[in-house]
């Protein structure tokens, strides 16, 4: 039940959202959204507190049936079915803990006060907070599918109404992009569940691991090359590659994060583009293990060529904010990278990285933020001597652009180290992968410096109609208050990470031992233990029903 409490707090927020006055009412407005974005994060601790790090199934699963859809001559049901592993569990504290900082960043953000309507405005945040949460809790694939699209709507209001100059044109690129990928992954749930008999994941994964050729149309034990396996893989994986994205569906993000409101900007690398990470790992190396396999080198390939892609269009940017949206296409190659080393390394490096990137990028684009509100401008030459006005502001910004970077120390190094090492050991990839992705830490180091070095350092420059002798960057309540959490989660992350692993080893390990059988004439002369069951549902040991 708790998993319930959870998913759909922000709606209770957005009801009392309704009742309130939006031109009479907008600081209770304000309060109220940032309220329930704090209740929600505190039942989520209340989540973490009660989650077994022992248990690689599900836990805190709350089930009943919702419908049932005749799909050819099959009977499908499908089961509001939410609970979290250690695969969703860390994803789930990442999103409540972005969407507080956000939504207090919103408070101080001009361009509210300029086009109104704050109470659609934060109504759309808490939907998105809703929608987003559904993707980490769902395990049915057409209610999975239903929060997905669900989050494009809010998005693509943030962005074509309290967006930049070229806002609607940005908001329709992100949402035409989007829902071409969520077309192919619809029209491959409906093959799966025909196939299956179910849209519950769980149970199609106990079909998966009973006959790993499963998908293979003529039924027999095919190669793992089945086109009608190969087929679904590429529906799900397409669908999550263009969200990510993944060289070379990419080309809608740097538009959507110039164009977006810092808020915008901070959830879409802090939360959304971690929905198509996720999906790689919960649903194609669950469900399509063999294809996995196959296909590991080029995906993987895909991930190094975005890494050094990313890095070398970031340092050519002259708009300071494109170079930080061009880091993400960098920092998530990582996590493709490591998704598709098929290891526990790789797959808890990933996962930490996720976790890392959102909290690191979504810190870049509140500093970005917090210069465009007294600048107004995007353009790296307009600034230039800021930490001589503002040491303390200076500061904060190094030790964000620092764990972005990957320093030692510091949260960004763990997950790619880690990353690094699951690729160097992995089965399905070579050496070669490993050495070309260490370019793109090089070229973090560079890209990143030479930000820091344009923006904070040199002679002071001051926006259009200031005095120099008089210009003060003086940080706000509410900008200080989004601060201090996110340095607090680069330290401690980076000097105590052991207590996110212990969420995700059992659990990712269990996912490895899934995959390996599945593929048991790949495996390398140390297997994991090929006979381990692969107990989604059977070892959760804190599971509540309600039918």
């Amino acid at each position: 039940m708790l998993t319930t409490i959870v998913l759909f707090l922000p709606m209770v927020g957005l009801t009392v959202l309704l009742f309130l006055n939006g031109k009479t009412q907008v600081e209770q407005i304000k309060w109220t959204t940032f309220g329930f974005t704090i209740l929600t994060f505190i039942a989520s601790l209340v989540m973490w507190g009660a989650f077994d790090n022992s248990v690689s199934g599900l836990q805190m699963v709350h089930q009943w049936e919702w419908l049932n859809i005749q799909i050819g001559e099959q009977q499908v049901h499908s089961v509001y079915y939410v609970g979290v592993d250690g695969l969703s569990m860390l994803l789930v504290l990442l999103t409540t803990f972005i969407m507080p900082i956000a939504v207090l960043a919103s408070f101080s953000m001009h361009v509210l006060e300029e086009r109104g309507r704050q109470k659609l405005y934060y109504g759309f945040l808490l939907l998105l907070e809703w929608a987003m949460l559904g993707v980490f809790f769902i395990q049915d694939l057409i209610i999975f599918y239903v929060f997905w699209e669900v989050t494009l709507v809010p998005m693509y209001f943030l962005i074509g109404i309290w967006g930049a100059e070229r806002r609607v044109y940005a908001a329709v690129k992100f949402f035409l992009y989007t829902m071409a990928g969520s077309i192919l992954m619809l029209i491959a749930i409906l093959y799966v569940a025909n196939v299956t008999g179910t849209f519950l994941l769980p149970e199609i994964l106990q079909q998966v691991q009973a006959n790993p050729h499963l998908w293979d149309e003529w039924g027999g034990a095919a190669s793992a090359s089945s086109v009608t396996g190969a087929m679904l893989f590429f529906g799900f994986f397409i669908a999550f590659a263009i969200k990510v994205p993944i060289f070379p569906f990419h080309s809608w993000l740097p538009d959507a994060h110039v164009q977006a409101p810092t808020t915008g900007s901070v959830i879409l690398a802090g939360v959304l583009l971690k929905m198509g990470t996720y999906g790689l790992v919960r649903f194609n190396l669950q469900m399509f293990p063999e294809q996995s396999v196959q296909f590991a080198p080029l995906i993987a390939g895909l991930g190094v060529i975005g890494i050094i892609y990313g890095a070398w269009v970031s340092y050519a940017q002259t708009d300071v904010k494109k170079l930080v949206a061009y880091t993400s296409i960098s920092h998530l190659g990582f996590v493709v990278l490591g998704i598709f080393a098929l290891n526990s390394q790789g797959i808890q490096g990933a996962t930490l990285q996720m976790v890392n990137h959102g909290i690191s990028t979504g810190g870049l684009f509140l500093v970005v933020g917090i210069m465009y509100e007294r600048y107004h401008t995007k353009a790296m030459d307009a600034y230039g001597g800021i930490w001589r006005i503002a040491p303390t502001f200076g500061a904060v910004a190094l030790v964000i652009s620092l764990s972005s970077m990957g320093l030692p120390g510091l949260n960004g190094f763990i997950g790619e180290f880690t990353i690094l090492l699951g690729s160097l050991g992995s089965t399905y990839l070579g050496f070669f992968f490993t050495l070309f992705s260490t370019l793109g830490v090089i070229m973090a180091a560079i890209y990143i410096l030479y930000m820091f070095q344009h923006v904070f350092m040199g002679d002071l420059k001051v926006p259009h109609g200031e005095d120099a002798g008089t210009f003060s960057l003086n940080l706000k309540w509410n900008e200080i208050a989004v601060l201090v959490p996110i340095l607090v989660m680069i330290f401690w992350i980076g000097l105590q990470p052991g207590g996110f692993f212990d969420v995700m080893n059992a659990s990712t390990n269990e996912l490895v031992a899934h995959v390996e059988s599945a593929n048991v004439e790949v495996l390398d002369a140390n297997p994991i233990d090929t006979n381990a069951e692969f107990a989604y549902v059977g070892e959760a040991a804190t599971s509540e029903s309600a039918e």
